[in-house]
């Protein structure tokens, strides 16, 4: 599924081409992304909106394909294309997208330090693996990306919230902007049918250090392979010697959490 640096990069990309021109009479005023949603404003307040799922593609001024279930036909000629080969995409015309937007937590991008740690607090025993991909807890990041913030942060993908020590959780915090800046720069992940608005591949993928690669050995070279569990049936890929779960971890003995609640 396209996750936050796949849908920003086609907003990126759209914004540069289709802003300004009319659709249904209705002039396009900009562009927003809200967690995986793209967003398309016009001059009369009313607002295209597109959720690609697991296999939508927005592709600009291409010819359409036998997985093409919408074009868009601008003023000038120009159109745009939307593909989808499993059809769980959707797109929709609001009034108002106040009432789409109010379902996500803060932005992957944007949120601070102190409220992505004070929201933690507030999930104390929720596995970090789903945590980070529960778009109501922070709105952006999916499986793709919360495989490789973990793997970067050195923190096993079962461990509880409870668990975190705060070095844990800072880290946690500056991957998920380092790595979510860093595929947006390489215009996302092309894991399965993902393309950019211009028909392109995204390059992130090459930098993929846990993600699909279960059975391979450790990139830090310290002679683990990488493993693939389930959690809450999503796939999730770590390594088990980097990224430890053992009994303290497991229940959060004397954990950075508990040591802060003793002490209130």
């Amino acid at each position: 599924m396209p996750e936050l640096p796949e849908v920003e990069t086609i907003r990126r990309q759209l914004s540069q081409k289709i802003v300004g021109k009319k659709l249904n009479g209705k002039r396009i005023n900009g562009l927003r992304r809200r967690a995986k949603i793209l967003i398309i404003d016009f001059n009369n307040g009313s607002s295209l909106v597109f959720h690609l799922k697991l296999t939508g593609q927005l592709i600009y001024n291409k010819k359409p394909s036998r997985f093409t279930r919408k074009v868009f036909n601008f003023d000038d000629g120009s159109r745009l294309i939307f593909n989808d080969v499993r059809k769980f995409g959707w797109w929709k015309m609001v009034k108002n997208t106040k009432e789409i937007e109010q379902n996500f937590g803060p932005e992957a991008l944007e949120i601070d330090f102190i409220t992505f740690s004070d929201l933690l607090g507030k999930r104390p025993n929720a596995k970090i693996k789903p945590l980070l991909m529960d778009q109501k807890f922070i709105a952006g990041i999916g499986n793709i990306y919360s495989d490789e913030i973990l793997f970067a942060s050195k923190v096993h993908p079962l461990r509880q919230a409870k668990t975190l020590g705060k070095e844990e959780i800072k880290l946690i915090y500056q991957n998920i902007k380092k790595i979510l800046k860093e595929a947006i720069k390489r215009h996302g992940s092309s894991v399965q049918s993902y393309l950019d608005a211009y028909g392109q591949k995204g390059d992130y993928v090459k930098y993929h250090k846990v993600y699909q690669k279960e059975g391979e050995k450790c990139p830090r070279r310290d002679r683990g392979i990488i493993q693939r569990i389930k959690i809450g049936g999503r796939s999730s890929r770590f390594c088990p010697r980097c990224q430890p779960f053992n009994v303290v971890q497991a229940f959060g003995s004397e954990s950075h959490q508990d040591r802060r609640d003793k002490k209130i």
